[in-house]
This record gives structure tokens, C-alpha cells and sequence, in this order.
């Protein structure tokens, strides 16, 4: 008797703490809209975690890629019409524009690249915070120059792209005083003939290391037998670096899109600045693995760069952000 009266209160005690519990959806709608082809490294990293999501049976997703920010307002209002639930985007260039369509669907969340502050209830922002990698890149790049002069080829000088540069710039100079850089912006996010070009030119100008920010610099230098390091995804394996690219700063968006929708099924989605969720503490960003340079590496440079990426994590060093436009040193 004592046993049936245990069961019967346990059962009203769980039946009472499933109705009291929060309700999480099994599945949301997810849109994915991209300015480039979704082949283009800042785009495919987004489109990546979303696709990863899908395959995991947590999210239903769908896509357009290459909308023009002339046609990009459109097709944000059609997501936001059809019932999707969360939209992932990019609102350079149209930060104004997708929050008025933001205000115009309160019941639709809102993720967008985006330079700016969050904004109203339902827009959230993100930009690519990867500069910590990017410093210890630059110290591994100042320690295998032997010209003291290295390359450097980016899409525009945005600030996404400018604090890269600068603490690539910054690590370097903290191994290696002497070293110079040569800058240039190619005017385009995916362009690769025209960066390789511009990387010939620099190699020819005595640049024996390339940071290649955009596609098509590695190319360059392995036709030319330079090494180089890698920009948001792993350039050795991606974009036929062996042998080239000694390392890369990577851009991890799956943790950041995971924690938009865990708040979205749980009705709690706000108003975010995205930005730590980018960084290396939250597994927003890394440094690539060494693969066949991980014997052609000095071991103190290892070293150092293995204690400062603890202590970036630890809170105890801070890699400063630049976001202005870097200038050409030689």
C-alpha cells in the first residue's frame, strides 16, 4: 500500500513538473540568405553550422545565395512571410533596411552580420571577431620571414578585415621588430584571379610570406614556393595549401547559431550582440593544426604561442581590436 502511494505521488509530482517545464519546439524554420555563393569562405561558415544543425534533425533549413543588397530586402520580407522562424543573414551595406523589416515581424528572430548595435527586440548582430588567432598567426609569421617583408591581400578594408590584419600585423612585430608589410584590397569578397594577381605583385615586391585573407593568394604562393596563412577557414585542407599554408585562423559560427536557436525554441531570443561568441572562449574561433609544419616551427614560437592562446582563453591577455584601415609599410 505504502508502495503503490510512493508511485501514485511520484507520478503526480512529474506529471505536474512536465506541465510546469518550458516548452521547447522540436524543429524551427531557419532561412539562410547570403550576399555571395555560399562557396565563398565567410558565407560558407554560416551556411556549415546551419547545414550541421539540419543534419542533426534540430532545425528545418533553407537557403538563397547570391542576393544582392539591392534585392535583399525583398527576400528577407518573403523568409519572414513564409513562417520561418529565425533568419541568418548579412546587413552590410543595408543595416537601416533589415531593421525595419525586423519592426515589421516582431514574431520572426534575426541574426545579420552586421557592424552596428543590436536593435528593438528581435535583432540580433554578429560580426567576424577572429583577431585573437590572427595574433598568434602573426607571431609564427614574424619568426619564419627571411625577407622581413610580408604580403598581405584582403577584400575591402572594412573593420571585420582590418582588425585581422592589424593583429596579424601586431603578433608579428612582437617576434620581430624589423618586419614590414604590403597591403592591398582587391574591391571584392570573391574574386580569387584578381587576389592572386595581387599577391604576384607583392611576392615581387619581396613579401616571402602571404596572409591570405581572400582565395586565390594561396595559389599565388605556391607557384611562386612562399609560404602562407590561411583567413576563417582551414586553407591547408580547403583551398589546396599543403605544403603552403602553415596555419590558419578559423571561424567556428556553430556554437553562436546553436545558442540563437536554443533561444528561439525556448521563446527567449533578445536583442544579442553576438560579437564573444566569435571569439576563442566561446569556441567562436581557433588556430588551425601545423600538419606538415609542425617540425618546421621553431618550438619556442610553438611555445609562446600555445601560453598565449591559455591565457587568451584564461581572460589574461587581450589581442587588441583595430578596426582601421592598415596601411602599407614598404
Amino acid at each position: 500500500m505504502i508502495l503503490k502511494r510512493k508511485v501514485a505521488a511520484w507520478f503526480i509530482a512529474g506529471f505536474a513538473a512536465l506541465i510546469c517545464a518550458p516548452t521547447f519546439a522540436d524543429t524551427i524554420k531557419v532561412a539562410g540568405i547570403y550576399t555571395q555563393p555560399i562557396q565563398q569562405k565567410w558565407d560558407a561558415r554560416l551556411h556549415l553550422a546551419l547545414q550541421a544543425l539540419k543534419d542533426a534533425g534540430e532545425i528545418e533549413y533553407e537557403y538563397s545565395e547570391k542576393v544582392a543588397n539591392t534585392d535583399y530586402v525583398r527576400v528577407l520580407r518573403e523568409y519572414a512571410e513564409g513562417g520561418v522562424d529565425l533568419v541568418v543573414g548579412e546587413a552590410f551595406g543595408i543595416s537601416r533596411e533589415a531593421r525595419k523589416v525586423a519592426d515589421d515581424y516582431p514574431g520572426v528572430a534575426f541574426l545579420m552580420g552586421d557592424p552596428f548595435e543590436p536593435h528593438g527586440d528581435n535583432f540580433s548582430v554578429f560580426d567576424n571577431y577572429i583577431h585573437e588567432p590572427c595574433y598568434l598567426m602573426g607571431i609564427i609569421a614574424g619568426s619564419m620571414t627571411t625577407t622581413n617583408r610580408i604580403g598581405m591581400v584582403g577584400g575591402y578594408p572594412i573593420g571585420e578585415v582590418n582588425r585581422l590584419f592589424h593583429a596579424f600585423m601586431a603578433g608579428a612585430k612582437s617576434v620581430n621588430p624589423d618586419v614590414e608589410f604590403k597591403v592591398t584590397f582587391i574591391g571584392s569578397w570573391y574574386d580569387p584571379p584578381k587576389a592572386k594577381e595581387a599577391a604576384f605583385a607583392q611576392i615581387e615586391a619581396g613579401a616571402d610570406i602571404m596572409y591570405a585573407e581572400r582565395a586565390g593568394v594561396v595559389d599565388a604562393a605556391r607557384e611562386k614556393g612562399i609560404l602562407a596563412f590561411g583567413n576563417v577557414n582551414d586553407m591547408n585542407k580547403e583551398e589546396n595549401g599543403t605544403d603552403v599554408v602553415v596555419t590558419s585562423a578559423l571561424w567556428h559560427m556553430e556554437d553562436a547559431i546553436g545558442h540563437a536557436v536554443e533561444r528561439v525554441k525556448a521563446g527567449t531570443f533578445a536583442a544579442e550582440n553576438y560579437k564573444e561568441w566569435t571569439m576563442m572562449a566561446k569556441g567562436g574561433a581557433s588556430l588551425a593544426p601545423y600538419y606538415e609544419f609542425e617540425d618546421k616551427i621553431d618550438s619556442d614560437i610553438k611555445n609562446k604561442v600555445e601560453a598565449l592562446a591559455a591565457d587568451i582563453l584564461a581572460g589574461n591577455f587581450t589581442v587588441d581590436i583595430n578596426d582601421e584601415e592598415p596601411k602599407s609599410t614598404y
